[in-house]
């Protein structure tokens, strides 16, 4: 992590002061992240704004994310790098009953009782979303092979085999 960013934040300190944070990541310290990706190879840069909207009465952060996830093609079994920018607004509020308040654009953020916030969780939540279910390469071509029978499963007796002589009249 960078070192001008922080790992803790007190969310609503930096919504008054309207602070900005910028760094980048290996995302190898990303831990929710290792299973769903090929490795933990690569840099995410990203940046936090924190801010309050006076005409909507809504704090928010927004989430700023460049980075190129390493992934394995469902298709071609290769690795690939899918390129990931995620600009998000994610509106901060204190409780459940606050998110029907706040307007479509923004994604509801349920900050903890004492305002402290982890930038890397923010950053590793929106990356998690951002892996496809079926990760495929635009340049890779489908495996095409013939999956012929072993000779074992050729040799085993169908088990149907006796009910075909007890149907024969």
């Amino acid at each position: 992590m960078s070192a001008n960013v922080p790992e803790t934040l007190d969310a609503w300190r930096m919504v008054a002061a309207r602070r900005c944070f910028d760094g980048q990541v290996e995302l190898a310290k990303l831990p929710r992240l290792e299973g769903l990706v090929a490795d933990s190879e690569g840099t995410c840069s990203y940046a936090l704004e924190f801010g309050h909207d006076e005409i909507l009465k809504v704090s928010y952060v927004d989430l700023s994310i460049d980075t190129a996830l390493p992934l394995t093609c469902q298709r071609s079994l290769q690795r690939f790098l899918l390129p990931v920018s995620i600009k998000q607004r994610l509106g901060l509020i204190r409780n459940e009953d606050e998110e029907s308040a706040l307007p479509e654009e923004y994604e509801a953020l349920l900050v903890p009782e004492d305002g402290q916030l982890r930038p890397l969780d923010l950053v590793e939540d929106e990356l998690v979303l951002a892996v496809p279910v079926v990760p495929l390469s635009p340049e890779g071509e489908a495996v095409n092979r013939d999956w012929a029978p072993t000779e074992e499963e050729q040799s085993k007796a169908n088990p149907f085999a006796a009910l075909a002589a007890l149907k024969k009249p």
